[in-house]
C-alpha cells in the first residue's frame, strides 16, 4: 500500500441478509416519529444550512428522515445487505450509500455534519479502529463542523466481583444480557427474541468494544478536534455520573 494509506477495517462484523430483513421490524419502536423526534431535531440543528454524513446508515432509520427534513444525507455502510434495504425506501440520488468501514471510507466533499449513533462505533473491536474513525470524520468536516455520537456508558458498576453478565432487557418478547472481557475491553451482547406467537426464540449475539466518554475525548483529540458537549439524552439533559448513555459533540476548529 502506498504511504500513508490506511488499510481497510475488518474487524466490524457484517450483517447477513436475513438480520438486515428484519432489522427495522426488530427496531419500530425506536424508528417512531415520536422516538426520533428530538434526535431530528438534535441533527439537523448541527448541520445547518451543510450536508451531513451518516457512519453505519444502515437501513436508513435515521438518514432517511432527515433527509426528509431537508437535509441533505450521504452514507458509508459496511453491509451490502443493510444498504440494499434501505435503497429500497429511497433513490441513490436523494440518499447517496458508499459500501465500506467506517473508519477508512471517503467519500467526496465536505460536511458541516458526520454522526454515528446508537452505540454503532463499538462495531469497531479495537482502539486503533475507533481512533481512526475520528479521523475519518475530521478528514470530511467542514472548519467549524461537528460530529456527533451516541454511545452508552458501560455498565460495569452492576457487575459484582466475579459476575461477568449484565441484563439490559427483560419482557416477554425479548432477553437482552452482556458479557463482559474486562481485560480486553470487550463485551458480547446476547440476545433471545420470541418469533410470532408459538414460543419459540430466535437466539443472536454481537460483539462490541465498549469506550468511555474521556477515552473518546482523547481519540478526538488525536483527531484534531474539540469536545464541544456532552448530554444524557437527545432532548439536551444533563450528563451526569448516573446516565447511561451521552450524546457527545466535538467541533472542528475554524
Amino acid at each position: 500500500m502506498a504511504p500513508g494509506t490506511v488499510e481497510p477495517v475488518t474487524s466490524s462484523e457484517l450483517w447477513t441478509r436475513a438480520t438486515a430483513d428484519r432489522y427495522d421490524a426488530d427496531e419500530a419502536e425506536s424508528s417512531s416519529a415520536a422516538a426520533l423526534g428530538p434526535t431530528l431535531a438534535f441533527l439537523a440543528e448541527l448541520a445547518g444550512d451543510g450536508r451531513a454524513l451518516e457512519f453505519a446508515v444502515g437501513t436508513g432509520r435515521v438518514g432517511i428522515p432527515l433527509r426528509e427534513r431537508g437535509v441533505p444525507v450521504v452514507g458509508i455502510e459496511l453491509s451490502e445487505h443493510m444498504a440494499a434495504v434501505l435503497r429500497r425506501k429511497i433513490d441513490e440520488n436523494m440518499l447517496p450509500v458508499v459500501i465500506g468501514d467506517m473508519a477508512t471510507t471517503v467519500v467526496p466533499g465536505e460536511f458541516t455534519l458526520v454522526y454515528l449513533v446508537y452505540n454503532t462505533i463499538t462495531n469497531l473491536l479495537t482502539q486503533d479502529e475507533q481512533v481512526e474513525c475520528f479521523r475519518n470524520a475530521a478528514r470530511h468536516l467542514t472548519p467549524g463542523g461537528r460530529f456527533v455520537i451516541e454511545l452508552g456508558v458501560p455498565p460495569l458498576r452492576f457487575l459484582p466481583p466475579g459476575q461477568v453478565a449484565v441484563p439490559f432487557d427483560v419482557s416477554d418478547r425479548h432477553l437482552g444480557f452482556d458479557t463482559f472481557d474486562l481485560v480486553e475491553q470487550l463485551l458480547v451482547s446476547h440476545h433471545l427474541t420470541r418469533d410470532g406467537e408459538d414460543g419459540r426464540y430466535r437466539r443472536g449475539s454481537s460483539q462490541h468494544r465498549y469506550a468511555w466518554p474521556a477515552e473518546l475525548d482523547l481519540m478526538a483529540r488525536i483527531a484534531g478536534l474539540e469536545r464541544e458537549r456532552r448530554v444524557a439524552d437527545w432532548d439536551g439533559s444533563p450528563f451526569t455520573q448516573d446516565s447511561t448513555k451521552h450524546i457527545s459533540v466535538w467541533r472542528k476548529p475554524a
